[in-house]
């Protein structure tokens, strides 16, 4: 069974960058894509980027696009998403995910 733990929210006025870690644990799959995703309240979940483990091929939605980052350090079994430039909009609970797994999830709040 795989773990993931998110770590790296927090409180950042408009403008600012954060980045936020996902810790993997556990028993992966063969070939897998950790994705990140985020809910704000009374919202619908949102899928915000992905990375593939094994080639490091990335993808982010287009509401962050430019802005935010998907990496990983393979030695340190962790994803990073590098959030940038970032707007009251961006203010949710952001979780890291692998197929239906996901972790804890952190929060991210953007004040204007």
């Amino acid at each position: 069974q795989v773990q993931l733990v998110e770590s790296g929210g927090g409180l950042v006025q408009a403008g600012g960058s954060l980045r936020l870690s996902c810790s993997v644990s556990g028993r992966t799959p063969i070939y897998f894509a950790v994705d990140w995703f985020r809910q704000a309240p009374g919202k619908e979940r949102e899928f915000v980027g992905t990375i593939r483990w094994s080639s490091g091929r990335t993808d982010v939605a287009n509401s962050v696009k430019g802005r935010f980052t998907v990496s990983r350090d393979n030695a340190k079994n962790t994803v990073y998403l590098q959030m940038n430039s970032l707007k009251p909009d961006d203010t949710a609970i952001y979780y890291c995910a692998i197929n239906n797994i996901r972790g804890q999830g952190t929060q991210v709040t953007v004040s204007s």
